[in-house]
């Protein structure tokens, strides 16, 4: 109880008075900055560049990549940039709904608003006749995943979905989320310690609201582990997890890989990483980034482009 008290305490703490922030215009929320994919979609999207693949180009497997909570596509720009625009795979950044723009539309969104924008995009591929579709995901969006593959989505694909999940938080670090829904009236906003520059591209200040539907999301989804999650036959899963997590607690890949089975009964894949980063993947802007990191970060996607062709 009294480490509970203690939390709630620190988060109003952190929280202010102020029900609502006044977010700077040079910061995301502000409402001047907006993700670029909002204003340029066909940057980022296939749906919207490609709508009408040729027979060959349908066969091309294209690689969904999207970003964590209060995060935006962003985190998935040095993906592209190491892709160096090739032609063996394409690349589809997703905004999760309500990120990227104001922090009203932010603070309006729910966390199957935050899935939706997976699977819209997804079923759109599927309608213009894209036959390979893959998945590389951080953070958050491992979770929505999680939960898509629980409710079936993939069950029908023509082809092996192959998902590649990037620091799934199942348990986060930071065990104050857990008594957000105690004291969410009470709170208007927390703020994020974001490294310099990070604020164009991340929400400084995070509305309770959605700090509670990130808790909503990770309960729903850790339950659905707990009674297990069977993988259809053309689903393969991949977990890449940092051992020093300061975001998604480490035991958060053991759940998945414990909660998770192939059609056979055996085991998803696991990799461990040498990193304290949460979402190993994404450097820009990162403090003290050593060879180790960028190491990994190569490792990774090497690993991702190399499997979806398997």
């Amino acid at each position: 109880m009294k480490k509970i008290f203690i939390a709630i305490v620190s988060l109003l703490l952190i929280a202010g008075c102020a029900k609502t922030p006044v977010v700077p215009a040079s910061e995301l929320g502000g409402g001047v900055i907006m993700d670029p994919s909002l204003t340029d979609p066909a940057a980022y999207r296939i749906s919207v560049s490609q709508p009408n693949p040729t027979a060959a180009q349908a066969q091309i497997p294209v690689v969904i990549c999207s970003h964590g909570y209060s995060a935006s596509t962003f985190e998935w720009d040095e993906f592209r940039t190491w892709s160096n625009n090739t032609n063996k795979y394409y690349i589809d950044q997703v905004l999760l709904a309500g990120h990227g723009t104001t922090y009203a539309a932010f603070q309006a969104s729910t966390w199957h608003d935050w899935e939706s924008s997976i699977e819209d995009e997804y079923n759109l591929l599927v309608q213009e006749g894209y036959k390979n579709i893959d998945f590389a995901v951080s953070s958050t969006s491992c979770t929505l995943m999680l939960d898509m593959v629980h409710r079936g989505v993939f069950n029908n694909a023509s082809t092996t979905v192959h998902i590649f999940l990037i620091d799934p938080i199942i348990i986060p670090s930071n065990k104050l989320l857990s008594v957000v829904g105690i004291v969410g009236s009470m709170l208007g906003y927390v703020t994020a310690d974001n490294a310099p520059g990070e604020d164009v591209y991340y929400y400084h200040y995070r509305p309770q609201e959605t700090l509670q539907q990130l808790e909503n999301v990770l309960n729903t989804v850790r339950t659905e582990l707990q009674e297990g999650i069977t993988l259809p036959k053309n689903v393969y899963v991949k977990v890449y997890k940092s051992i020093k997590d300061p975001s998604a607690d480490p035991i958060s890949a053991v759940l998945v890989y414990n909660g998770i089975k192939t059609s056979s009964g055996g085991r998803i894949d696991l990799d461990f990483i040498n990193s304290d980063i949460h979402v190993f993947t994404r450097l820009a802007l990162v403090p003290n980034v050593t060879s180790l990191d960028r190491q990994n970060q190569v490792y990774a996607f090497t690993d991702i482009t190399t499997r979806i062709f398997q």
